[in-house]
């Protein structure tokens, strides 16, 4: 298995199929055991997003640049990206989206979950703070995921946030799988995955990419023993 493909979303022979997803295989296991220890306290805990490619990751990344699609600050507000330099562009971005090649999706062991059973079924899931705030309608499950996502041997990444990317309380990593993919997602691999790329703003990207990944990559919360 090259790792290094797997960890920069080129590569998917470390994942398997469940629920319409594609799921890291070592992590589909506590995937299950976390579902099942979310519906003994009634919460219907969902899969919105798990693997996403390189490609797909740059699809996001160009339109978001090019302005097909919003782009938000901290305040889930849109961003004009027409008074921001290239790099102020791709800044503003990496707030929420990550770089192609430097996503956490491409683990498949990282998950945007939500709960089901709290919304309606024509509920259109926009994963923003307020819907997991305490007055949200996901507030139950992210205050589930506070005191027993450590059980099933998950954490949340994006916690807080520190200066890189935003909160994210959807979104939670399968601690054991990530920590074997972790190594190979650095500046050289990512470089590579960007090296011929048509990811806009390549070239700004790929000079300063070593502060990039310091800021936005493993600018993360710090991982926990799984009890």
């Amino acid at each position: 298995m090259n790792l290094a493909m797997c960890a920069t979303g080129r590569s998917d022979e470390h994942l398997v199929s469940y629920q319409q997803q594609s799921v890291h295989h070592e992590a589909l296991h506590d995937l299950k055991r976390l579902q099942r220890g979310a519906a003994k306290d009634g919460i219907d805990l969902r899969v919105a997003s798990a693997f996403r490619s390189f490609s797909r990751q740059a699809a996001i990344w160009n339109a978001k640049f090019n302005g097909h699609r919003s782009v938000l600050d901290i305040n889930e507000q849109v961003v004009e990206l027409s008074h921001l330099n290239t790099l102020q562009r791709c800044q503003a971005i990496m707030l929420f989206s990550a770089l192609p090649g430097a996503s956490r999706h491409h683990f498949g062991t990282d998950f945007d979950v939500w709960d089901s059973g709290a919304v309606s079924d024509d509920y259109a899931l926009a994963l923003t703070q307020q819907e997991y705030a305490p007055t949200g309608p996901f507030a139950q499950l992210s205050q589930w995921l506070d005191e027993h996502m450590a059980e099933y041997g998950f954490y949340r990444p994006y916690d807080c946030y520190r200066g890189g990317v935003a909160p994210e309380p959807w979104h939670i990593s399968h601690i054991t799988s990530a920590s074997i993919l972790l190594p190979w997602q650095n500046p050289s691999t990512i470089a590579d995955a960007l090296r011929d790329s048509d990811v806009a703003g390549n070239e700004t990207i790929m000079a300063h990419l070593d502060t990039l990944f310091t800021q936005f990559v493993t600018n993360v919360g710090p991982v926990f023993a799984a009890r």
